[in-house]
């Protein structure tokens, strides 16, 4: 069993920043991360926002240069799952996480910073076209469908900022929003308004079936108060309608919210000792790259803290 001081589990913003700090400061640290690092970064096709970058940054890119940062400090980073976690007071307070592939990793602190996946619609036809023409990444799946009509759901940001960048390269989009306005940003809302002849507004409806054969080709939105339908041409639909959390494999003892994300205190301390959670995973108003890397650094600190307590 390999045994760490500390843990970080998921290798978004705040899980990099957290690994980043726990090293810095002299810690025996993990990384474990199932996918490539960056997390939901890597699928956002360009960030406006994010302070230092003011003509903007691919996601891609900068996901690139957290995980350089990573690299210049010796972060053992491990490919896998966590499939269950537990505590032990054998040899002091440890915790104790369980590897998808058999392997068992002990550490004294683990900071959780899987973030969350994408909302499905929950409609019955969304399985049935997934990968043909549902998808929820228009960065890695948006040039299949150059010069096509395609339809993105959701009114917050993500849907505006890939609404906007499918508009380089399909013939059209259709935005379907269940209210008349949107949460988004309003800087996104003036692009989009500006080219209407790219970019149609959908509002006050939801998708209420998808047809098509094999692949999808249509999409029918109803209305959510006359309850009249009709019908949108649409290869792909491209789903943003908010998050679930990626804690299935946290302690049950952990609270959650409604929805199940890990609710801190603002030191980003679970109620179970050593354990600490950063980033899209949390209970929180805000969920960008800024706060999350803001997390990160927290959630570090207040892991060592509790370290640095344990050594004394």
């Amino acid at each position: 069993m390999q045994a760490f001081d500390a843990v970080v589990v998921g290798a978004g913003p705040a899980g990099l920043n957290a690994a980043l700090y726990l090293v810095r400061a002299g810690f025996k640290t993990a990384l474990i991360e199932r996918n490539s690092a960056g997390g939901q970064v890597l699928s956002t096709s360009e960030i406006e926002n994010y302070l230092g970058f003011p003509k903007g940054v691919k996601g891609y890119e900068l996901a690139d240069l957290f995980s350089a940062h990573a690299d210049a400090y010796p972060v053992q980073r491990l490919r896998g799952d966590v499939v269950s976690m537990e505590s032990t007071e054998e040899n002091g307070k440890m915790h104790i996480l369980h590897m998808q592939e058999g392997e068992d990793i002990k550490a004294r602190a683990v900071i959780i910073a899987t973030g969350a996946g994408n909302r499905p619609l929950g409609i019955k036809e969304e399985q049935m076209y997934k990968g043909k023409g549902v998808s929820y990444c228009a960065l890695c799946d948006g040039n299949f469908y150059r010069g096509l009509d395609v339809a993105v759901v959701g009114g917050g940001d993500a849907a505006l900022e890939e609404a906007l960048y499918l508009s380089r390269i399909v013939n059209k989009v259709y935005i379907i929003h269940r209210r008349e306005g949107f949460r988004g940003t309003q800087i996104y809302l003036d692009k989009i308004r500006s080219m209407p002849e790219k970019i149609e507004l959908v509002t006050s409806c939801v998708v209420d079936s998808l047809d098509g054969e094999p692949n999808l080709k249509k999409v029918v939105v109803r209305h959510v108060q006359s309850g009249e339908k009709r019908e949108i041409a649409a290869e792909g639909l491209f789903v943003y309608i908010g998050h679930v959390p990626n804690a299935q494999f946290a302690p049950a003892e952990l609270e959650r919210n409604e929805q199940g994300f890990l609710i801190t205190d603002q030191e980003m301390q679970t109620k179970i000792p050593g354990i600490f959670a950063a980033g899209d995973i949390r209970a929180k108003l805000c969920r960008q790259v800024c706060t999350a890397v803001g997390d990160g650094a927290t959630a570090a600190s207040s892991a060592i803290r509790y370290l640095e307590h344990l050594n004394a």
